[in-house]
């Protein structure tokens, strides 16, 4: 059952997406060549403790990192490690939640580490826009699977792959909640969508072919094909007119 916030709660989540729109901006600035992923997930740490917020990742069925930090060819789910160097020209995927009194928000962000090729601009573009692409179609008595359409056709109409196995989900009082978002579908399919729904919404799509594999840090989903990747997510309320993005502003 895909369960309706109410008014309290979704400013609540609101407040949340707030600092974490704040922690993950502070996080893309932090994230300069030479800096290790794992550098980036312990400044995170610290800045948890001044936003009094929870990383909600932390300790998700065993993961151990404060934030997901995924270069190049990994899609997702990539684990923070003193190995792994950022260096000029890496495409950068951070993804982050936060736990704000009691109730969770979820967001994500590519980008390019200086300068970055046309490809890998253009991906990280894409997977930008096909979000949007897809949320023009929420509102409440819309079809969720309506949003999904249009995020494949987007991504697909330009010549990328979308991530199959991998979905965004509903969110709230847990980090995963139903329903299951996919970014492929088709239309007038899915639940319907009623207001006060919140939902995590997040295109992740390879540059060739959308099969991956784990590394054998058991966490870190990479392209199979070394193809890059790129991912965006907001963490968004369904409104009686459409919706509103959630994990945005500043928290001053």
């Amino acid at each position: 059952m895909i369960s309706v916030k109410t008014k309290e709660e979704i400013e609540i989540m609101r407040e949340g997406g707030h600092i974490l729109a704040a922690i993950l901006e502070s996080a893309k600035d932090f994230a300069k060549p030479g800096v290790t992923t794992m550098e980036i997930d312990k400044y995170v740490g610290r800045l948890c403790l001044k936003y009094k917020v929870k990383p909600a990742f932390k300790g998700y069925l065993d993961f151990p990192s404060n934030i997901i930090t995924s270069l190049n060819d990994e899609i997702v789910h990539g684990l923070p490690s003193d190995k792994k160097i950022i260096k000029e020209g890496d495409l950068v995927s951070l993804d982050f939640g936060v736990l704000h009194k009691g109730l969770y928000t979820d967001a994500a962000i590519t980008f390019g580490v200086g300068e970055i090729s046309p490809l890998k601009k253009k991906l990280e573009e894409v997977a930008r826009k096909s979000f949007f692409a897809g949320v023009k179609k929420v509102k409440a008595g819309a079809y969720l699977g309506d949003a999904s359409y249009e995020i494949q056709k987007y991504i697909e109409d330009r010549g990328f792959s979308v991530i199959r196995c991998l979905a965004g989900h509903g969110i709230g009082q847990n980090i995963h909640e139903e329903p299951t978002i996919p970014n492929f579908g088709k239309k007038k399919t899915g639940p319907v969508l009623e207001e006060g729904m919140t939902l995590a919404i997040e295109p992740m799509i390879a540059e060739k072919s959308f099969e991956l594999e784990i590394d054998p840090d058991g966490w870190t989903y990479r392209t199979v094909d070394g193809g890059m990747s790129a991912h965006f997510e907001h963490t968004i309320v369904v409104t009686k007119k459409g919706y509103e993005i959630l994990t945005t502003g500043s928290q001053k």
